[in-house]
């Protein structure tokens, strides 16, 4: 079956791949990006010449996401499945972050998701049926020292998600979490860093081991051979392709060492959850999922 879909952040490597991988494989695609022009000039040309419609859209405008998601739906006449992929991090010590350092981040991360599914699940609701996948990430499950604070915006996105996925079971919309490990691409170069450089000379020696802490771990995954943003892409192709109603709800990428790890903790949490919801009477709102 074939599918109409939305993915945010398709400028960078998971969304871009996830595009044309998908528009390969038949589904009619809309990627959204920031902007067409300046440095995402040369992967909207390529995207667009994969077959892949581009959108532009700002997560941290809602007039922008409205605008973008209504122009996605006329052009493909329906939507299906939005991938919630678009994404910042951050690398840093903690207290050297102001608010608003995190704030930014937040803002396309958190309240960025929940701009766009204000925005697309009218439609979603009306038709009766969808699939909302989220891009979460192994350190959205736990937490590592200077990447805490992107860590804590990937747990609050893991949140929303399991609110979502029970809030939305009634209306026939499913819904699912990849959670990649680290993988070698622009999105670590990218990363915020702390903007009060005065708290940061008081952590002495310490202040120069974020740095130092990220190059070493990308080095660590660039020589791993199967460690490659492609994983990702083909995961996602993968629940897409699954029927409705079979996918399961968290999807483990990484061939670093995490994945039995963060998998084990899963099923903890799969089975506390269920738990907890039979204990107060609505455990049926979890039966879109697979159990795995």
């Amino acid at each position: 079956m074939k599918h109409k879909i939305l993915i945010t952040g398709a400028s960078g490597a998971f969304g871009s791949l996830t595009c044309i991988l998908l528009a390969e494989h038949g589904h009619q695609v809309v990627g959204t990006m920031r902007s067409m022009q300046g440095k995402n000039e040369a992967i909207a040309n390529e995207l667009k010449a994969k077959g892949v419609a581009v959108v532009e859209m700002d997560l941290t405008n809602e007039e922008s996401v409205s605008a973008g998601v209504k122009l996605a739906v006329e052009q493909m006449e329906g939507l299906d499945i939005v991938f919630n992929n678009a994404g910042i991090g951050a690398n840093g010590i903690l207290e050297c972050f102001t608010a608003g350092d995190i704030l930014k981040m937040f803002d396309v991360n958190v309240f960025g998701v929940q701009r766009l599914m204000r925005a697309v699940l009218p439609h979603l609701k009306q038709q009766g049926k969808g699939t909302i996948i989220h891009t979460s990430s192994c350190i959205g499950r736990v937490t590592t020292p200077f990447l805490a604070s992107y860590s804590a915006s990937k747990y609050a996105l893991e949140s929303l998600a399991e609110g979502y996925r029970a809030e939305l079971s009634g209306f026939g919309i499913e819904s699912c979490i990849v959670e990649p490990g680290g993988f070698p691409t622009g999105f670590m170069s990218g990363m915020i860093s702390p903007s009060d450089t005065d708290r940061m000379k008081q952590y002495g020696e310490m202040a120069s081991l974020p740095e130092t802490s990220i190059n070493g771990y990308v080095a660590y995954v660039e020589s791993i051979p199967e460690q490659r943003p492609e994983r990702v892409a083909e995961a996602v192709l993968q629940l897409v392709n699954t029927p409705f109603g079979e996918k399961p709800f968290r999807t483990v990428v990484d061939f670093s060492g995490l994945k039995q790890s963060i998998e084990n903790y899963n099923k903890v949490l799969s089975e506390t959850t269920k738990a907890i919801y039979k204990a107060n009477g609505v455990e049926n709102l979890l039966t879109l999922n697979k159990e795995v």
